[in-house]
């Protein structure tokens, strides 16, 4: 059983920076992808970011040039730098990953950026 925990989320004025964790609870053998979604209220659940097995990694398009992802597996950790931030930023972030076929999800963290 894995279970996925991200932190780091909070209320950022637009222009500024948030670094999200997601920390892995449980082997992280097999995991072919982990990834970034967020969901804004009313919206579906939406890409962010991906990373690979291999460290390719895939970006939304709006947000290609602001945010980062990136893996430690040693600390069996995500991360994702989020770098001049907008107000349509805002949305709850949720960590994935899939392993052996099976999709695992975070409870989400709560990204807010406004003045």
């Amino acid at each position: 059983q894995v279970q996925l925990v991200e932190s780091g989320g909070g209320l950022v004025q637009p222009g500024g920076s948030l670094r999200l964790s997601c920390s892995v609870f449980g082997s992280i053998l097999g995991i072919n992808v982990m990834g970034w979604y967020r969901q804004a209220p009313g919206n579906q659940r939406k890409m962010v970011a991906l990373v690979t097995s291999t460290d390719d990694t895939i970006y939304a398009d709006s947000v290609k040039g602001r945010f980062t992802i990136s893996r430690d597996n040693a600390k069996k950790t995500m991360y994702l730098q989020m770098n001049s931030l907008k107000p349509e930023d805002t949305s709850i972030y949720y960590c994935n990953i899939l392993r052996l076929g099976i999709d695992y999800w975070g409870k989400g963290t709560l990204v807010t950026v406004s003045p």
